[in-house]
């Protein structure tokens, strides 16, 4: 009985960022367990791969290939989802990031670039969203943060405080959707996606990064897959924001990016 909550059957997902990586992994486990889902990132060959497995599951899937910085064509991605699915019940606002950058070079523009494209993104998406989840039974928002958003850590001042911005964004916005939509937030740590595959090869960094995480390895797209499906669900029907720590167990980062006193 209880892995029946887990299940999403009828139910319809958007998902940022979903043509590889965390987000390709998001959109599958969340067909796994029975919703349709639509898709969007900037590759539309990742798209269409990740979309083929989507229906090869038995579920319905839109991908839509736009660049998820331009807040317009988000607000476009949650309507195109809802007219050709029918409605939306679940969004995961995945897409996100910034590169490592220095305090001095990290310009005024640079860090409200950051913000803009991890927390205004995520913000446009689900208000867009907001209708059509109202016009159903709820439904349920998971951001993805980072531990970075609570830990220091030199080099990721711009991305830090973005990914912190958005795990208050979820706080707050989990307030005031609340009792019919819940907003959630995984503080992800070092996962092995393409934003790692330089250090993935480089067997010494790699160790150095799995000696300084208590479960001594990097985590797998689907761990926070699965952590999502669980805050999608009736599972995690009595969870709202709040910020999943799925993170190896780290306190401060794994990952030293020799940034020199100044």
């Amino acid at each position: 009985m209880i892995l029946d909550n887990f299940r999403l059957d009828g139910r319809v997902a958007v998902v940022t960022g979903a043509g590889r990586g965390i987000g390709a992994a998001t959109a599958l486990g969340l067909a796994e367990a029975g919703a349709d889902v639509a898709i969007a990132a900037r590759t539309t060959a990742q798209l269409d791969e990740v979309a083929d497995k989507i229906r090869a599951l038995g579920r319905r899937a839109v991908t839509v290939p736009c660049d998820l910085s331009d807040l317009a064509t988000v607000t476009a991605f949650a309507e195109t989802a809802a007219e050709q699915l029918g409605r939306i019940d679940i969004v995961v606002n995945n897409v996100g990031g910034t590169m490592p950058n220095t305090f001095l070079t990290t310009t005024p523009e640079f860090l409200e670039e950051a913000f803009r494209f991890n927390v205004s993104t995520a913000h446009a998406l689900t208000q867009a969203a907001v209708p059509h989840m109202l016009r159903g039974d709820g439904g349920s928002v998971v951001n993805i943060s980072s531990m970075m958003g609570r830990s220091p850590g030199r080099g990721f001042l711009a991305y830090g405080t973005a990914k912190a911005a958005l795990a208050h964004w979820t706080r707050l916005a989990a307030t005031d959707l609340s009792p019919r939509i819940r907003v959630n937030a995984i503080a992800v740590g070092s996962v092995l996606t393409s934003a790692l595959e330089v250090v993935a090869q480089q067997p010494e960094i790699k160790k150095q990064m799995e000696d300084a995480t208590p479960l001594h390895r990097l985590g797998e797209p689907w761990e926070i897959a699965a952590a999502i499906v669980y805050l999608s669900s009736r599972a995690g029907g009595y969870i709202t924001g709040k910020i999943l720590e799925v993170d190896g167990g780290i306190e401060s980062p794994n990952l030293e990016l020799g940034v020199p006193d100044l």
